[in-house]
C-alpha cells in the first residue's frame, strides 16, 4: 500500500512531536554557571550598628567602593533605629547601583529577645534591598569564615585583618563592616566559579 508524500511528512511530524531534546549532562549534574554580579553588597545587620561594604570584582583582586557602620544610639527607639537602617542602605544603593546584595544567614541566638531584634535589623536591610530589585543572598555565619580566614570559628579581629589583606585596605574595617566586606567577598569567591551548592537566594 503506497502513501503520498504529504501522508509522510504528516507521519515525520506526528512522531517528531513526541520526542523531548534531551538536557546537557553538565547541566544537571554541575550545577547552573554562576551569576556575573560585579558589584556586591554587604550587610551585618544589627539595631545599634549595621555593618555594610561594597565592593566591585575585578582581577586580580576586588576593589572597595564603600564601607561602614550605621550607627543608633542607645536611647533611639526601635522603630527610628529601623527607619535609619532602611534609610542609609538606601543611599549605599542609590550611589554605588550594586546588583547583588549578601546577608548573614539567620543564626539560633541562645536569647530570644536578642533574635528578634536581630530579626527586626535583617527585615529592614532586606526591604531596602529588595526595593532596589537587587538579587539577595545569604551565606551562613562559619562558611564566611571558613572562605575568608579559613577557620569556621575565626574570630572578629581575625576576620577583619584579612579583609583588609584580600582587600589592601590601609587599615582593618570596623568590626561590622569587616563582616559585610567578608560576606561580599565570599559572595565573589562563590559568583566566579561553577559550584555544586548555589548560595542561598531570598
Amino acid at each position: 500500500m503506497g502513501i503520498t508524500p504529504q501522508q509522510f511528512e504528516q507521519m515525520k511530524s506526528r512522531v517528531g512531536a513526541g520526542r523531548r531534546g534531551a538536557a546537557p549532562v553538565f547541566a544537571t549534574t554541575l550545577g547552573s554557571p554562576p551569576i556575573n554580579h560585579q558589584i556586591i553588597l554587604g550587610i551585618d545587620p544589627s539595631l545599634r550598628g549595621t555593618g555594610y561594604g561594597v565592593i566591585r570584582v575585578a582581577k586580580p583582586h576586588p576593589h572597595t567602593l564603600a564601607h561602614g557602620t550605621i550607627a543608633c544610639p542607645a536611647g533611639w527607639g526601635h522603630s527610628r533605629c529601623l527607619a535609619r537602617i532602611a534609610e542609609a542602605l538606601r543611599a549605599v544603593v542609590k550611589e554605588h547601583r550594586p546588583t547583588a546584595c549578601v546577608v548573614e544567614g539567620l543564626f539560633y541566638a541562645q536569647n530570644l529577645q536578642t533574635a528578634l531584634v536581630m530579626g527586626e535589623a535583617r527585615g529592614a536591610a532586606l526591604v531596602a534591598a529588595a526595593e532596589a530589585g537587587l538579587d539577595i543572598y545569604e551565606i551562613a555565619p562559619r562558611k564566611v569564615k571558613q572562605a575568608i580566614v579559613g577557620y569556621g570559628a575565626a574570630q572578629k579581629m581575625a576576620v577583619a585583618k584579612m579583609v583588609q589583606r584580600l582587600l589592601s585596605l590601609a587599615e582593618p574595617p570596623a568590626p561590622d563592616a569587616a563582616d559585610a566586606l567578608a560576606l561580599a567577598l565570599t559572595h565573589a569567591q562563590e559568583n566566579g566559579r561553577y559550584t555544586l551548592s548555589m548560595p542561598k537566594r531570598i
